[in-house]
This record gives structure tokens, C-alpha cells and sequence, in this order.
């Protein structure tokens, strides 16, 4: 006897995972042909898409003698950090990169589109391609620069990078060879100027030391003149008042009958004769009158003085005058002064200041073996392209066509439900 089994009232909204699982199961196919379906279109796509790859160049800092040419030239100093972070700052150069661009369009055409400007592919590889590299200023690490490139197939980037860092460093080295040589023409200039002005100097200084000793000179010998002139009037003036002293002299002589030399004395015992031979001593403090000398002394003393031309003779200090006068009449410090030919040896500094302007003449510094940076990674040609990833791009693929068709799965399993919703009580016929 058959009898009905009654099934629970199950809530419509309720969903049974068993249940769930069992209508993914029997919807396999369509789960597996979405995944299968998205992983041919991963495969198709990773044999298609162009690959992508991707060069770097990174530059070290150079080593002390590499630059010590330049550093011994005490014109130019430039560390060795110093010329690393030139050359990196020239790499990031927008101006560098739209010239070398330009020089070199070749390195370039399959990247540039048909009606895309220089201008607008460096932005565009700016944002896309170059990448500056550097260290990590949060981590300690050795100082470094340098570039990579990021491009698609049948783009020489190995090329485009190399040319690049040596682009940069040729343009470092030709501003330092400018700066050198500025450097040097201006010292040059300035050395010129302070040759100039000690010339300048100089020359003023021998005018003034020639002007001073010819003022000194001629101040002296005036001094001198002057001197000599009020010598020979005193003794013109001496020489009229020791005439008149004789005339007076004379005069008194001559009364009082005083004709040879004598004493007060002498005169005395004149009147007094026959009293033999006397021997007489006079001592005496008093300067005898002048005309006790007698008139013929005192004539004949003034006869010479009347007849004397000049009286120059009488006094040692005009002799001495005019040998200085004789002396200063030519000024042997003067004429030597002006007689000088090769004034620049007397230049103070002068050896100094040639000596600087020879060697900076002389000073030649080969820039062609400047080496600004040590090229520590040269770009070379990449194994294998970065992108796309084949096995990668399968995989996910795959497993998103997996996710889509369980998905669609899913739904489906859901409208149906709510299409035919199950009543409180289902029998199914059972058989005893």
C-alpha cells in the first residue's frame, strides 16, 4: 500500500547550500565553457599583445683622480658627489631629452605617432617611460643616479638610454669646459688689471717720489742761497764796520803821535830815556785799544781791507754752502729715477702676478678624459620582455572565466527558484 511521505514546510526565502551547490553542479558545463572561453581569450591576448621591456642605466660617483686634473687647475673644484649629481639633474633634463630627441629621430619612429609632436611624445614618455633612479633618501645606501626605459618591441631602447647618459655627460663636461675657460679668462682679466694698476701705481709713485725730491731739492737749495746771501752781507757789513773802527783808530793814533805798535804802559815810560835798559813784564785782562797799534798798522790793515774784493774766504761756512750747492745742482736720485727701461721689475708683486699669469696662461686641462661618473650598469638588451606576463595573464584569465560562469551559474539557479517556489508540503510517492 502506497502512503505519502510529508516534507517539512521550508521557508521559500531559505537557501539550501546543498541544494546550491548540486545546481552548480549540473550547470558544470556552462562554468567550464565560460573558463575555458576567457582562457582562450587570455591566450589569444598574450600572443598578440606587444611586448614590453625595460632597460636602465645607473651611474657611480667617479674617483678622486679622475678629477684631479681638473681640481689642480685651483680654478675649478668639483667632487666627486658633486659631479654625480650634475650629471643626474642633466639626465632629468627636459631640455636634454627634447634635443637628444631631436638629434636622433630614428631611435624614435615607431614610438612617435603620425601626428604627434616631439614636444608631446617626451611628456608622453615623461609619464610613461623614463623613470629617474636614485637612492632612497629614508635608507642608508651608496650615493647613485641613473635612468630606465620602459618600451615596446622594435624600440632600440638600449640605444635610447645609452645615448642618453652619454649625451648628459658630454653636455656636463662641455658647461665645465666653459666654466673652466670663463674661469680662466676672467682671472686672466683680473690679473691684467692688477698688472695695470701697480703700473699705474708705480708710475705715480715715481712722479711723486721725483716730485718730492725735486721740491726738497730745490727747497734745500734756496735754503741755502739764502743762507750764503745773508753770509756775505754780514761780512760785507763786518768788514765796513772794522774800516770805520780803524779810521777811528787811526784818528786817536795820530794825536796822541802813537805811530808803531805799544802798550798803555810802554807809553807811559815814553818820556822817561837815559835810565838804561829796562825789562819790562805787563800783565794785563783788558783788551788794549785798537789804537795803540800804531797808524802804520792800522793804515795798512785798513789799505787791505778797502782793497779786498771779496770776503768770502774769511768765512769756512761758505765753502761748505757752495759744495752743497754744487751738489744739489743735479739730482743723481732723479736721473736715475727717469732713466729706468724696464720699470716692471720694480712693480711690488710684479713676479708674483707674472708668475700667475703664466701658469694660468700655460694651463691646459684635457677634458676629453674628464670622466664626470663611473658607469656602474651599462643599458643592455633584456632577456625577456616584462610584459605581458603569458602565464600570468592565462591563470587569471582562467580563473575570472571560472568566477563569470559561476556567477552565471548562480543566477540562474536563483531565477529558476523564484520561478517554482516550493509548496508547504511536497509528497513524493514511495512504493512498500
Amino acid at each position: 500500500m502506497n502512503a505519502p511521505i510529508a516534507y517539512a514546510q521550508r521557508n521559500p526565502d531559505e537557501i539550501d547550500i546543498l541544494e546550491l551547490v548540486k545546481d552548480l553542479w549540473r550547470q558544470k558545463v556552462l562554468i567550464l565553457g565560460f573558463a575555458l572561453l576567457a582562457a582562450v581569450l587570455g591566450v589569444i591576448y598574450a600572443l598578440t599583445a606587444t611586448p614590453q621591456y625595460k632597460v636602465q642605466s645607473v651611474l657611480r660617483p667617479a674617483s678622486l683622480k679622475d678629477l684631479d686634473q681638473l681640481n689642480e687647475s685651483r680654478l675649478y673644484s668639483l667632487t666627486p658627489k658633486a659631479a654625480l649629481k650634475r650629471v643626474g639633474e642633466a639626465l632629468e633634463s627636459y631640455g636634454l631629452k627634447l634635443q637628444f630627441l631631436q638629434e636622433h629621430p630614428d631611435l624614435v619612429v615607431q614610438l612617435r605617432g603620425e601626428s604627434e609632436s616631439m614636444d608631446q611624445l617626451l611628456d608622453r614618455l615623461n609619464r610613461d617611460g623614463f623613470t629617474a633612479l636614485r637612492p632612497d633618501p629614508k635608507k642608508p645606501s651608496a650615493p647613485f643616479e641613473g635612468v630606465s626605459l620602459t618600451y615596446p618591441a622594435g624600440v632600440d631602447g638600449v640605444a635610447l638610454v645609452n645615448g642618453l647618459v652619454a649625451a648628459a655627460m658630454t653636455q656636463e663636461q662641455q658647461r665645465i669646459q666653459d666654466d673652466f675657460e670663463v674661469l680662466r679668462g676672467n682671472r686672466l682679466s683680473q690679473l691684467q688689471s692688477a698688472i695695470a694698476a701697480e703700473r699705474a701705481r708705480y708710475v705715480a709713485g715715481k712722479e711723486s717720489r721725483i716730485a718730492n725730491l725735486l721740491e726738497a731739492n730745490d727747497l734745500e737749495k734756496r735754503l741755502l742761497q739764502d743762507e750764503l746771501k745773508v753770509l756775505r752781507q754780514k761780512l760785507q757789513v763786518r768788514r765796513q764796520n772794522r774800516i770805520k773802527q780803524l779810521d777811528e783808530a787811526i784818528q786817536i793814533a795820530a794825536e796822541l803821535g802813537i805811530v808803531k805798535p805799544t802798550t798803555p804802559s810802554a807809553l807811559g815810560e815814553s818820556a822817561r830815556e837815559g835810565q838804561g835798559s829796562v825789562m819790562r813784564t805787563e800783565v794785563n785782562n783788558q783788551q788794549i785799544p785798537l789804537y795803540f797799534m800804531g797808524t802804520d798798522t792800522l793804515k795798512a790793515e785798513r789799505a787791505a781791507l778797502q782793497s779786498r774784493r771779496s770776503d768770502e774766504f774769511t768765512e769756512p761756512r761758505i765753502a761748505d754752502i757752495q759744495a752743497k750747492l754744487s751738489l744739489l745742482a743735479n739730482n743723481r736720485e732723479v736721473e736715475v729715477l727717469k732713466q729706468r727701461e724696464n720699470e716692471d721689475l720694480f712693480f711690488k708683486d710684479l713676479v708674483k702676478l707674472r708668475g700667475e699669469q703664466a701658469r694660468l696662461e700655460n694651463l691646459k686641462v684635457d677634458f676629453s678624459r674628464l670622466q664626470l661618473v663611473h658607469i656602474d650598469q651599462v643599458a643592455t638588451t633584456p632577456l625577456r620582455p616584462i610584459a605581458p606576463r603569458k602565464s600570468l595573464i592565462v591563470v587569471v584569465a582562467l580563473v575570472l572565466g571560472l568566477m563569470l560562469g559561476g556567477f552565471i551559474a548562480l543566477v540562474r539557479s536563483i531565477v529558476r527558484r523564484s520561478r517554482h517556489p516550493v509548496d508547504a508540503v511536497r509528497e513524493l510517492p514511495v512504493y512498500s
